[in-house]
């Protein structure tokens, strides 16, 4: 049976998985519609925060310490696709200097997911504390990027939208790439950790 802790923290993971398919679908719509990099990179980011979100489902479910590793890389795994993502649409728009259209509802929508987001990044790490779930506590740091993305993209926007700073939309993205590569490099080191721990206990 699940300690009250382990089931709160499945139930925020179902609040990710639900939020970011509406968001995938959305964002990505208003993207294309608005020839916004920053709304299109939002919308795959949430794709690849599905997935993480469903490899933490599975090692909460499975609760078993050998398979941290290989959540931890499969984690890794989707920090990496995100920077690779973001920071090749990126460096295009900037060098070609493409101009996204400014999208009221796209810019209101970030708004309210970087608050949902920021929320749940939050409660994730703390429950992957208190259950002592390196997977757990790493996808909330992963949640938390997805919040700052859309504060990010929402400034991006909405300077492009005021002042007409275009570059500030794909120079969101590409601060967005850079952290996403860091936390990939961090989960790899930890999934080694894990290994050597896993190797040195039998």
């Amino acid at each position: 049976m699940q300690d009250p802790t382990t089931r709160t923290a499945l139930r925020l993971q179902y609040l990710t998985i639900g939020w970011n398919v509406g968001e995938a679908f959305l964002t990505i719509g208003l993207g294309i519609a608005a020839a916004s990099l920053a709304l299109v990179a939002f919308g795959t980011d949430s794709i690849i925060e599905l997935f993480a979100s469903g490899v933490v489902v599975w090692h909460l479910r499975r609760g078993e310490e050998g398979m941290t590793g290989r959540a931890l890389r499969l984690l890794g795994g989707s920090f990496a696709l995100l920077a690779v993502v973001l920071g090749t649409a990126a460096v295009r728009d900037l060098a070609t200097g493409r101009i996204a259209d400014a999208s009221p509802w796209g810019i209101a929508y970030l708004g309210a997911t970087a608050l949902v987001m920021t929320g749940l990044g939050i409660a994730k790490r703390r429950a992957g504390a208190q259950l002592e779930s390196p997977p757990l506590a790493k996808e909330g740091e992963l949640t938390l990027l997805d919040g700052a993305l859309a504060f990010g993209t929402l400034i991006g926007l909405s300077l492009n939208a005021l002042v007409g700073w275009w570059w500030a939309d794909p120079a969101a993205a590409l601060l967005i790439a850079v952290v996403a590569a860091n936390e990939a490099r961090e989960a790899f080191e930890e999934a080694g950790e894990h290994d050597e721990v896993g190797e040195s206990g039998r």
